[in-house]
């Protein structure tokens, strides 16, 4: 589980000193974007016509991947951004928890409290999108996870990831990165880079759940 896109986005967004995701609402597109694009390297999702296809019908023996896959045929990428996040973002962490590698306290009153048990699961993580990031060579030599990992963590605004410096400074490496998604298919880069406007529509009632 620890190799899916979804789980290594939620440990990147994740914030030790708020116990829990930087910005939940976000991390939820983010999540959910993650495993559209993880679905989509393993050749499960591509796109026909602008809507995303399914290939194959055996699952992927992953329960958030799986949960993502059964209903992703015939949508469009920015609807499957939108669809079901709060649910995935649960299974995420639910899953995280499962594997030992998330602590969840349960308070009487207030939002439950998660816990990161292996620092240096998230500090090996941000070490692997920062070499990406900072590298020399060529972005086409980047593993497609973490071209993927960065171009998601930049448009999230995840700063201690991607800072703004970071941002202004490699803007074009990012945008090379983020570039990559449209080999899987044209729709997700698209809805990729459209994430903040996505995350902006939904704070205003409009993103569905």
């Amino acid at each position: 589980m620890t190799d899916d896109l979804a789980c290594l986005m939620y440990l990147l967004a994740h914030d030790e000193a708020a116990e829990g995701p930087y910005d939940r609402s976000r991390t939820e597109f983010l999540v959910r974007a993650a495993a559209l694009v993880d679905l989509a390297l393993r050749g499960r999702l591509r796109e026909e016509g602008g809507a995303v296809a399914v290939s194959g019908a055996e699952p992927v023996r992953d329960p958030v991947l799986d949960s993502v896959l059964r209903d992703a045929a015939g949508h469009g990428w920015k609807a499957l951004v939108r669809r079901h996040r709060r649910r995935t973002l649960t299974q995420v962490e639910d899953g995280l928890a499962t594997a030992g590698l998330l602590t969840v306290r349960r308070p009487r009153f207030g939002k439950r409290r998660l816990t990161v048990t292996d620092r240096a699961v998230p500090a090996a993580l941000r070490a692997r999108v920062s070499t990406a990031l900072h590298g020399d060579g060529p972005v086409r030599e980047i593993p497609a996870a973490d071209a993927a990992l960065l171009a998601l963590a930049s448009v999230g605004g995840i700063r201690s990831v991607v800072s703004r410096q970071d941002q202004k400074t490699y803007r074009a490496r990012i945008d090379a990165c983020t570039g990559r998604l449209g080999a899987l298919a044209p729709g997700l880069e698209k809805a990729v880079r459209t994430l903040p406007m996505t995350m902006i529509a939904a704070r205003g009632g409009m993103g569905g759940s």
